[in-house]
């Protein structure tokens, strides 16, 4: 079995991660020659290509199994960090920062539950990374080997990864109190719901129409759409009166208990189930983050 370059391994990961040759060399604080240098090297021991120079930049197959392979040696280099940390309090922490133990979790995650999780774990000075996207497709992170987990809507665990089930997000449909009295005084009905807009992440995100066609037994539904990124931006867009938000209930509860957003469909909501994919490697790192994301879960979510 060949053995390779770990210092070509993390420059492949460079380039994946920073988008970039550039961003590489910056990052590896090395030149943009040395760089591609250490990347034709690693494809000519591996004899294929593994990166696809397009815009944005792509590993190939090849490419994944090998950023996948250095995300689990960065992970069993994280472990034994904290192993000789325990026998050894006074050794100098050794993790490097662009040695990144990168994990995939959706928006809406990050803004209600997901970060006391990690607390602890930043607090011991693990060089976390978490990329934001979409819970349908944060288990392409993971696919690609670019992450060692992730927050997703899919139940079917990747072949090598083992599946937590995290419990159900549910969504509500909020408009601040000013807007529902002018554009929705009696709130969403089957009758209204085309005349005003709804705020969705980007093209991607299809949530408001999911709740929408859910409420009133609707097969497809058509929306005017605001796009805006970010949970926390989206409430101070419905704050502001913009347009009606498909919000997670812990993040509209308070605004609804205080009179500022009304419930548009009150008794309705939109359950979506979460589950945790990762590695099945035995790694305590890896055990102790998927605990604390599992506990979290289950003060916040339901079952």
């Amino acid at each position: 079995m060949s053995t390779y370059d770990p210092v070509a391994l993390e420059c492949l990961a460079a380039i994946v991660e920073e988008g970039g040759f550039e961003r590489a060399a910056q990052r590896l604080n090395v030149t943009q020659s040395a760089v591609s240098q250490r990347l034709r090297a690693l494809e000519a021991q591996v004899g294929s290509v593994l990166i696809v120079r397009s815009r944005p930049l792509r590993p190939t197959p090849a490419g994944r199994l090998l950023l996948k392979h250095t995300q689990q040696q960065r992970l069993l280099r994280a472990d034994l960090e904290r192993d000789l940390q325990e026998l050894t309090p006074h050794t100098p922490d050794g993790t490097r920062e662009d040695e990144r133990i990168s994990i995939a979790i959706n928006a809406d995650s990050i803004a209600t539950w997901a970060m006391g999780a990690l607390h602890d774990l930043v607090r011991q000075h693990l060089p976390l990374e978490i990329i934001v996207d979409d819970q349908d497709f944060t288990q392409e992170w993971l696919r690609s080997g670019q992450v060692l987990g992730c927050v997703t809507t899919l139940e079917q665990a990747l072949r090598g990864c083992k599946m937590l089930p995290l419990g159900a997000m549910h969504y509500v449909a909020v408009a601040s109190t000013d807007y529902a009295q002018q554009h929705l005084p009696q709130g969403l009905t089957p009758h209204n719901f085309r005349e005003v807009s709804f705020l969705s992440f980007n093209r991607k995100d299809d949530m408001a129409a999911e709740f929408v066609a859910r409420a009133f037994g609707l097969h497809r539904v058509a929306l005017k759409h605001l796009f805006v990124p970010g949970s926390e931006a989206q409430m101070r867009a419905v704050a502001a009166g913009w347009a009606v938000g498909v919000v997670p209930e812990l993040l509209a509860r308070d605004p609804i208990a205080n009179g500022s957003m009304v419930d548009l469909a009150p008794g309705r909501s939109l359950p979506i189930q979460l589950y945790w994919h990762c590695w099945n490697l035995e790694s305590e790192l890896l055990d102790t983050l998927s605990r604390a994301l599992m506990r979290a879960a289950t003060r916040s979510l339901s079952t």
